[in-house]
């Protein structure tokens, strides 16, 4: 078994990855800032969790990416095995109003870390990526597309990103670009999360580009098990590795069919503040998958299960 560092350890889909991992018998390791991107008390809630009202092998240790000294000094005295880098800035409209903080954050953080590896003797890395990258591609998307101007800092991070971890050198270095991750525990700022909250507040729900939009919804699972999988190849890796996977459901959903399955979960009908395309959006997304369906990845999850396990989390948590 290893040793697996996660930044943003007390993020989204590190909450669920930690228990899948520390399951599996790895011993987890994560860092996270506890920043106010978002309400610091879901992260805290998440970490409470995960380390002390658990028994997993795992511990958090309270850092920033953009602090090389203190990234060094964890990474050398932990030496892990591994290191999945999950922490970041989000957010595509975000960050065309801020777009130093993800400068700052996911690119000159994610080089301190790459050094910080590198000087500690850490020589495999899963990073994550963005479906976003492909934007402008025909669909479905396959990791193999050109890359063509980004319609947004968060993009342009995470492309760059993927530019650093190849040039890096590391025995294995191998990015995922996520779609539209959702599920228990998530970003208060995704739309799953903010349509669920307005429609119980009664309150309008804004719907860009007038509803005209499709997205490859993935429950947190799913990502989850893809993760998973690369994690595991990396580990075992007795080659160079230098690689992108796409994790997705592999279908599209209508946004106006995602939100009705909010509506049918809350039995109350949203408020529409029905809004044209917004600059950093993409119209649609679309996973192929078949790379990493190869190495044994199957969805399991449709939008009607994974709103249903939402809505259910939401109710208790907010009570």
């Amino acid at each position: 078994m290893a040793k697996i560092l996660i930044t943003g350890g007390a993020g989204f889909i590190a909450y669920h990855l930690t228990q899948r991992l520390a399951a599996s018998g790895h011993t987890v390791v994560g860092f996270d800032s506890f920043n106010d991107f978002y309400d610091p008390a879901l992260k805290y809630h998440r970490a409470q969790k995960l380390y002390t009202e658990s028994h997993i092998q795992s511990t958090i240790k309270i850092g920033d990416l953009r602090d090389a000294k203190r990234l060094s000094e964890i990474l050398s005295a932990e030496k892990p095995d591994l290191i999945m880098h999950l922490g970041a800035y989000a957010g595509v409209r975000h960050s065309l109003e801020f777009p130093q903080l993800y400068i700052d954050n996911n690119i000159t953080g994610t080089q301190n870390l790459i050094d910080a590896a590198k000087a500690a003797g850490v020589t495999r890395v899963v990073y994550a990526s963005t479906s976003c990258t492909m934007a402008g591609n025909p669909l479905p998307w396959k990791e193999d597309l050109p890359q063509h101007h980004q319609l947004n800092p968060y993009g342009f991070s995470k492309r760059v990103n993927e530019c650093q971890f190849k040039m890096a050198g590391f025995e294995a270095a191998i990015g995922l670009r996520f779609f539209t991750v959702y599920g228990p525990w998530g970003r208060p700022d995704m739309a799953l999360f903010t349509f669920t909250k307005n429609i119980l507040d009664r309150k309008p729900i804004t719907v860009y580009n007038f509803g005209d939009m499709k997205r490859d919804f993935t429950y947190v699972d799913d990502i989850v098990q893809g993760v998973c999988i690369v994690i595991e190849r990396a580990l075992g890796a007795t080659e160079k590795m230098d690689e992108i996977y796409n994790i997705g459901y592999g279908k599209q959903v209508n946004l106006m069919d995602f939100i009705h399955a909010i509506e049918g979960e809350l039995g109350i009908e949203g408020i529409y503040d029905m809004q044209p395309k917004h600059p950093a959006d993409t119209q649609e997304t679309w996973s192929d998958t078949t790379k990493l369906q190869a190495l044994g990845y199957k969805s399991t999850t449709p939008i009607e299960v994974g709103v249903h396990n939402f809505i259910k989390w939401y109710r208790s948590y907010y009570n």
